[in-house]
Parts: structure tokens; C-alpha cells; sequence
């Protein structure tokens, strides 16, 4: 996703703490989604997050989600991860944290 030449990507709420992440997750992205996520995940007993409108990523997408999951376990929650796109399967996989994903 572009916008007057600016990467996008969002976070969008389906209730009961169901999320859909859509667009590039990169180092323009994913501070803004970092903040965003936290704040909306915190007021939630459990995150279950929808990747598959991830259209690409780099090592900076993988570092939110990893620092989504320990905020989360910080606050006792369970974060869940679904349709990982394979790139970002790829990245987790050579960094040796694919199962932190998976759990």
C-alpha cells in the first residue's frame, strides 16, 4: 500500500480481539503499528492477529510481532498469529524464532 509515495500499513480492530494487519511492514510502518497495537492490545484479556493482508516485510516487520507477543506475555495475555505470509515464515525460520509465532 501507497500513498503519495509513503509506505502504509495499518492495524484494523474486528472486535473481541480479533485484528487484521494489511500492507508493508518496514522500518517507515512499523513504529507507528508498534504504539498502535500496544495501546488497543493492552485494554484485551487475548490478541488474535490476521496477516494475510501483509503484502511484504523486511526484519522490521518480525521485530514487531516479537515485541507485540512480549508486551503481551508482560501482561499475562495469549497473542495469536494467523496466515503468516511466507516471507515473513522465511525471516522467522533463518532467525530461529519460528516457533515463538507458532505458539
Amino acid at each position: 500500500m501507497r500513498q503519495g509515495g509513503v509506505r502504509q500499513a495499518r492495524l484494523e480492530s474486528l472486535g473481541e480481539g480479533r485484528f487484521r494487519l494489511e500492507g508493508v511492514l518496514d522500518a517507515t510502518t512499523v513504529v507507528r503499528l508498534l504504539d498502535q497495537g500496544n495501546e488497543q492490545f493492552a485494554r484485551l484479556p487475548d490478541a488474535q492477529i490476521d496477516l494475510s493482508g501483509v503484502t511484504a516485510t523486511d526484519s522490521a516487520g518480525l521485530a514487531l510481532l516479537i515485541e507485540w507477543l512480549r508486551g503481551a506475555r508482560e501482561r499475562g495475555q495469549v497473542m495469536r498469529f494467523g496466515q503468516l505470509p511466507e516471507q515473513l515464515q522465511a525471516l522467522a525460520r533463518i532467525s530461529e524464532v519460528e516457533s515463538l509465532l507458532s505458539a
